[in-house]
């Protein structure tokens, strides 16, 4: 079985953003060494928790760092951006890391909506404009990242748009989603699919079933192609694993319950806060959904994972937290997580 990395550049409460920068390197690294498939980074905006708000920027800082395993966005939210934009960054960094890159593209906002307002220059009606279009700005993407490019009609002729003059490869385009909305484009569309099993956990059979059934071979891909994400916290013992992924179920729960988010907990202060009734059966249900544990019971739990939605590689999200004292530029539980998972599987 296959093993990636998701990353969304969490900032705990010890931490500047500089520091969860450095500690992502230190993760992508790891992750580079340890042969991991993938390193994908997320797109978040204006949240205390999150630091991954550019992918582009952050995946060419990787590239920089890494050797070997693939990189990529999960995911560029199409809507905050221009299609041709988005295909020039990626284009880049195709030329940049040959055959290593991989552009993850959803269609949520990745923000509250004033944040997205604000990313969208504050032009009014844009943002469902743009959700309205997100099929048409795919296929431009994926069209302009070519070496044939997009041609564009105009009354006095052809107008060709390339997303770099002479391109030699193009980065691997996969759709992202967490509904039937993702499903029924992916397969209409003939795109390898990532349902985001990490985030709710709702609905993932559904989907991947839908998709493999009514999928249409394209030129990019011939056949159904899927992984899924998972949130995962490995330690010596599971209650260790549990004890660094408490903080992450708290946040989780904070945001679904419509209270005020902050940085990520350290461990002592999770185990120290205050929860309601709501938010304790919040964390519960996604205790029940993660990959949690010594390393191998999480070892067994992903591969029963893998065989259940019949998927050869899966993502898994490292939510560790840390306790007091640890260096705020290293996030040593996240690092051990994928240590562990790679030698129990790989």
């Amino acid at each position: 079985m296959r093993l990636s990395v998701l990353d969304l550049v969490p900032v705990r409460t010890d931490q500047t953003s500089a520091d969860a920068l450095a500690a992502t390197v230190r993760l992508a690294q790891a992750a580079d060494r340890l042969g991991f498939t993938r390193y994908w980074v997320a797109e978040h905006h204006n949240m205390p928790s999150v630091g991954a708000t550019s992918p582009p920027v952050l995946l060419a800082y990787l590239a920089a760092q890494t050797t070997r395993v693939r990189l990529g966005s999960g995911g560029v939210m199409l809507p905050n951006h221009a299609p041709l934009a988005v295909a020039e960054q990626f284009a880049l960094l195709e030329a940049a890391a040959p055959g290593r890159i991989d552009l993850g593209i959803g269609r949520a906002p990745g923000s509250d909506p004033v944040t997205s307002f604000m990313l969208r220059g504050s032009r009014e009606g844009v943002a469902e404009r743009e959700i309205q279009n997100f099929p048409d700005y795919l296929d431009q993407v994926r069209a302009m990242m070519s070496s044939r490019g997009v041609k564009v009609q105009l009354r006095d002729g052809d107008y060709l748009l390339k997303a770099t003059p002479a391109a030699v490869g193009e980065p691997r385009l996969w759709l992202l989603g967490s509904s039937m909305y993702s499903a029924r484009l992916a397969a209409a569309k003939g795109l390898p699919y990532v349902f985001a099993h990490h985030f709710s956990g709702h609905g993932t059979e559904e989907a991947l079933a839908y998709y493999r059934e009514h999928f249409t071979p394209s030129e990019m891909c011939s056949e159904p192609t899927t992984f899924l994400t998972v949130n995962a916290s490995v330690a010596e013992t599971r209650e260790e694993a549990t004890a660094l992924m408490l903080p992450n179920l708290q946040m989780m729960a904070r945001l679904r319950t419509g209270r005020p988010l902050g940085a990520v907990d350290l461990v002592e202060d999770a185990q120290a806060a205050q929860v309601s009734d709501q938010e304790q059966r919040i964390i519960d249900s996604g205790l029940r959904r993660a990959v949690v544990g010594a390393p191998g019971e999480a070892a067994e739990q992903l591969m029963a994972l893998a065989e259940h939605f019949d998927v050869d590689e899966v993502m898994v999200n490292p939510v560790a937290s840390a306790r007091r004292g640890t260096d705020p530029a290293t996030a040593p539980g996240r690092e051990r997580t994928c240590e562990l998972l790679a030698r129990e599987l790989f």
